[in-house]
């Protein structure tokens, strides 16, 4: 059961990570194209966020009424750390390269982490991978265009 609660704590944290990073990137991008703010938005979702999704699952976990309290820590712990380690990895391109190559980067990087991710998930429980894939990615990539699009709106509205 305990690495049961490891694996709900990564895939969740993992998950969480990418698309929520993903798409705060693209969206503070298309609004500012400003590095600084893009970094600033990685940091403060990879700490809050981070905290909010451990904090998430802990409350979930605890209303389920199956787990032991050892259980219920060790997903939430794990959901912290996944998250927060994940979305960090998001830094590295922002400062390695010019930022809409950064967010290129980014993306190929998020989608690939998910697209692995979720193939493994649908190995694990019989289901077709390429299923559960599409689907994932499908929601994803859903996730980048509409905050693309509410950036360049937000941009073209407040500026």
């Amino acid at each position: 059961m305990i690495k049961h609660s490891i694996r709900i704590g990564i895939s969740f944290g993992a998950t969480s990570g990418i698309i929520t990073t993903l798409g705060l990137m693209v969206g503070l991008h298309s609004g500012t194209h400003s590095s600084l703010v893009v970094i600033g938005g990685i940091l403060t979702i990879a700490i809050a966020d981070a905290f909010s999704d451990a904090l998430g699952i802990h409350v979930s976990e605890e209303s389920e009424n199956k787990h032991t309290a050892k259980q219920i820590w060790i997903s939430t712990i794990a959901t912290f750390f996944s998250k927060l380690i994940f979305a960090l990895t998001f830094l590295i391109p922002v400062l390695l390269f010019k930022l809409s190559t950064a967010v290129i980067v980014s993306i190929f990087w998020g989608l690939s982490i998910l697209l692995i991710l979720s193939y493994r998930i649908a190995k694990e429980q019989g289901a077709s991978p390429w299923k559960v894939v599409m689907e994932h990615l499908i929601i994803a990539l859903l996730v980048i265009a509409i905050t693309h699009y509410l950036g360049d709106w937000i941009s073209s509205s407040f500026s």
